[in-house]
């Protein structure tokens, strides 16, 4: 299987329960959320005369909304010809789950490296059982999407984007039903500005939720 990619680079994850496990992040094309605040509107759209050679994706040249097929096979040889030592790959995006990612992660864990997913829960979930499920569950975003049941339940981390109290009501009345056994809950403040800090602060000391902090802005890396 083919799947549209972006970008591929070796970093340290910035956020959630992995920050500081350096990985390879792998970015999907593609993506009909619309979130207002998104940093990666590039990758929204999958157009014919953006696709590239799969060696391009690879440059670092500022070429923005570039894409390449790439399967698995390719993608390993990516990995090796970059020469990246990292072992974790976040599937990211775009929105990663417009694909079927079954055969994807199965390679990726048979190679060796463990998995990661993160997502906005409005599309299914297809991954393999080990890979670690980020859902950022994405209301009331211009694209009309609903954040899937089926997310929900796959998910291993919730990490939700706050600004405001409304973005914790909304979070609230998302999880009722759900069974967070095994979840990790986080609130990410959406700006570094110090209200949305300290509204995450306080509303993860009175849930119990863990605080995701966006440190590979704080350190001006990718």
């Amino acid at each position: 299987m083919q799947y549209p990619i972006n970008e591929v680079f070796e970093t340290i994850q910035g956020e959630g329960v992995n920050t500081g496990l350096p990985a390879i992040f792998v970015r999907l094309q593609g993506c009909p959320v619309g979130c207002p605040w998104c940093d990666t509107r590039h990758t929204w759209e999958q157009t014919p005369e953006n696709e590239v050679p799969a060696e391009q994706v690879l440059q670092t040249d500022g070429q923005l909304g570039r894409w390449a097929w790439y399967d698995a096979e390719t993608l390993l040889q990516a990995f090796q010809q970059k020469s990246f030592s990292a072992k974790h790959v976040v599937l990211t995006g775009g929105e990663p789950c417009l694909f079927d990612l079954v055969e994807l992660t199965n390679s990726l864990n048979h190679a060796g490296y463990t998995t990661q997913i993160e997502t906005s829960g409005t599309f299914e979930v297809k991954c393999s059982q080990s890979t670690w499920v980020t859902v950022s569950p994405k209301i009331g975003m211009k694209g009309g999407l609903n954040v899937q049941s089926q997310a929900l339940a796959r998910a291993n981390e919730i990490k939700h984007p706050v600004a405001t109290q409304r973005h914790i009501e909304q979070l609230e009345s998302l999880l009722e039903g759900v069974d967070l056994t095994g979840k990790v809950v986080c609130l990410q403040p959406i700006s570094q500005k110090p209200n949305a800090t300290a509204l995450a602060i306080k509303e993860c000391i009175a849930h119990n939720w863990r605080l995701s902090v966006q440190t590979h802005k704080y350190l001006q890396i990718d």
